[in-house]
């Protein structure tokens, strides 16, 4: 095919590893199917874990064209209160008017735009002048982008007392199990005026106007939220969505198999190990965290347990002993690994030693578990969280004990802790329903699975639209 007539997408995402992440395995999809792709990359990153995914990934697809989309400088410094994430996605949102001059001259000419689900409305004036099929990458599960959708119709619905909304609950078309409890809803989007609020209210009526919404989930996990979105019972003049996950793990990740964790992994035994992650976002309160390590303690089972005290790790490195308390650290010390960097999952939860996870239940940590059927302790945080674990929970290959509440709301004791932890890793329903999951999550990536299926078809299609208009 000549260079002209190849399918060029533009790729644009926001900020943080759980949205970045993802992005870059849809662009690995899109080119290993032979799609030409440049990637807008807002500089500088929030984290050095963005930087050094996107340098990596970048290696391992030298083809990529990185479009650098240097930030000005904000007006003023945010609060120290203020989630540098959010504030990103803030700042994105307001430069977006720099995007057409950095995407003009690109050859060959722009088939198709892909966004982060943070930018739909900035960048619609823009792509419907330039007459481009705008498709967004909802970097949550389907059951959250029911409610996303909804979203506008519960706030105006919902009761100016609070002392009432704690008692009520709100129908949500498409979800498997509405009504949707007032306190499944992140507290933040009912705060007048917050970033995460205004943006959900500004964009979720513009989905209408889009050509697609791609989703990382898979079809015999989400069935019944995909049907209903693409039944139109969701989004009036809905866009199609397709689900095309879940996204596997990059080739370069797969090749970190000499470090002392896969090393120290390699020597437990089969299914032996919990695994405990918060996200790369989710920092907890020490206190939280010191009963975190007496309720693995508490277990008996040996653990890996990744620990995060900043939202943001800057240069200054506090050691564990500070964190946890030198008695807690010392006495771990016979009984599992505890990291405090960035660690690569997809190797820990891919490895057979691993027979339990302590998730935050962000999407990207549960469609990982799903590949490799592993039961999970739900300990939602904030955001999409409890609607993930409630989606985990009916699905019979994870519990979720709803008294711990959000993230942060209460400190839940190592006994309760350490007591879940050996429910998930001595119930053997758990680990057969996390293995159906498993066999769903494999077929649906498949040769000739619905990832491959949909995104080759979509891809003839954006063909025959170059075709036609050359």
């Amino acid at each position: 095919m000549s260079d002209e007539s190849s399918v060029h997408v533009v790729m644009f995402p926001s900020a943080g590893m759980g949205h970045l992440t993802p992005f870059l395995r849809l662009a690995s999809l899109l080119l290993n199917n032979h799609c030409k792709l440049t990637l807008i990359t807002p500089l500088p990153t929030v984290s050095h874990a963005e930087s050094q995914l996107l340098s990596h990934f970048h290696s391992s697809f030298p083809q990529l064209n990185l479009l650098p989309f240097h930030l000005p400088p904000p007006p003023s410094p945010p609060p120290i209160s203020v989630d540098p994430f959010f504030h990103r996605v803030l700042t994105l949102r307001n430069s977006i008017h720099l995007i057409p001059p950095l995407i003009s001259s690109l050859s060959p000419p722009i088939s198709i735009f892909i966004s982060d689900i943070f930018l739909v409305t900035p960048l619609l004036s823009i792509t419907q002048k330039l007459s481009l099929p705008n498709y967004t990458l909802f970097t949550s599960s389907a059951a959250m982008l029911c409610f996303y959708s909804h979203f506008p119709a519960i706030a105006h619905s919902k009761p100016d007392d609070d002392d009432d909304a704690p008692e009520i609950s709100f129908p949500v078309p498409g979800l498997p199990f509405s009504p949707l409890p007032y306190s499944y809803i992140p507290p933040i989007i009912f705060q007048p005026n917050t970033i995460f609020r205004n943006q959900i209210i500004e964009d979720s009526p513009n989905l209408s106007k889009l050509h697609g919404v791609f989703l990382n989930t898979f079809e015999s996990l989400e069935s019944h939220s995909l049907k209903a979105l693409n039944d139109g019972q969701v989004i009036e003049n809905k866009p199609p969505v397709y689900a095309v996950g879940p996204f596997l793990p990059f080739e370069f990740e797969k090749k970190n198999t000499s470090t002392q964790l896969s090393r120290w992994l390699d020597d437990q035994p089969i299914g032996s190990v919990v695994y405990v992650c918060f996200g790369s976002r989710t920092s907890l309160k020490r206190e939280q965290m010191r009963e975190i390590g007496n309720g693995l303690m508490r277990s008996g089972y040996k653990f890996v347990w990744v620990v995060k005290d900043k939202i943001v790790d800057k240069e200054e490195q506090v050691g564990l002993g500070e964190v946890l308390g030198v008695e807690l650290v010392e006495g771990m010390k016979e009984k599992g690994l505890v990291v405090k960097e960035w660690v690569d999952q997809t190797e820990i939860l891919s490895h057979k030693s691993v027979g339990g996870f302590v998730s935050h239940c962000g999407w990207n940590s549960i469609m990982e578990a799903s590949l490799n059927g592993v039961p999970i302790l739900a300990w939602p945080q904030h955001g999409d969280q409890k609607i993930n674990a409630e989606l985990v929970e009916i699905s019979e290959w994870g519990i979720w004990n709803k008294s711990w509440g959000w993230g942060g709301e209460l400190v839940v004791k190592g006994d309760e802790i350490g007591d879940a932890i050996k429910e998930i890793m001595e119930n053997e329903l758990l680990k057969d329903k996390a293995m159906k999951v498993k066999e769903g999550a494999m077929k649906a990536m498949s040769i000739g699975g619905d990832c491959e299926v949909t995104i080759q078809k979509l891809i003839q299609k954006w063909k025959n639209n170059v075709n036609n208009s050359v």
